[in-house]
């Protein structure tokens, strides 16, 4: 699997996702190649903006995070991001079985795994201290995700049926907005607690 197929795999159901699903990959690929490495932007370049531009982007913190609350918080937020992910598989695997057919776990994780690839990359924006940017970015990187969900429900759950891949792709956008809005919630108030206790 190529990055270069991401743009293809934006408005297509063909390219990039057959490639993928004739590679016949494992969750534990996915994971290792995929999700763990994606999955340290985001905490990475967070800590990098509260470092180099302060409050450019995000409310400042009064006082600021040191850098080993910025660790903390990296590791929490990198760890609930590992989890989520083998979560939304989960959740694409019942929800394809509730409509009668079993995709298998490490085709509902490839699934998983490729949708949140542009929110990983929509991160690099934080690398410009400009809030308007940022959210820009991040609105498109959400446009994206929804796209990925839509074109890679038929090719990876083999899914035949037109209504029924429609339906799991609904859910599962549905399922990954909620999943996510609740991890960055658990993720707040753990890192709450922690600086709290501090």
């Amino acid at each position: 699997m190529l990055m270069t197929h991401f743009p293809g795999m934006l408005v297509s159901e063909k390219t990039g996702w057959e490639e993928i699903d004739h590679s016949h990959y494992s969750a534990r690929w996915f994971f290792k190649s995929l999700v763990m490495p994606m999955s340290l932007l985001p905490p990475a370049l967070y800590s990098y903006a509260e470092l180099v531009h302060p409050g450019a982007i995000f409310p400042l913190s009064v006082p600021a995070l040191s850098a080993m609350q910025l660790l903390v918080t990296g590791v929490v937020f990198y760890g609930m991001q590992l989890l989520m992910v083998g979560y939304m598989a989960m959740l694409i695997q019942r929800m394809s079985m509730g409509r009668d057919h079993d995709p298998g776990y490490d085709s509902a994780y490839a699934l998983a795994a490729i949708a949140p690839v542009p929110l990983w990359l929509a991160s690099l924006a934080l690398l410009v201290p400009s809030l308007g940017f940022t959210l820009a970015v991040g609105a498109l990187a959400w446009v994206a995700s929804l796209a990925l969900i839509r074109h890679g429900v038929r090719p990876l759950l083999h899914i035949n049926d037109e209504k029924t891949a429609h339906y799991v792709a609904n859910m599962v956008t549905l399922s990954g907005i909620a999943a996510w809005i609740a991890l960055l919630v658990v993720s707040a108030v753990i890192l709450s607690m922690l600086i709290g206790s501090w």
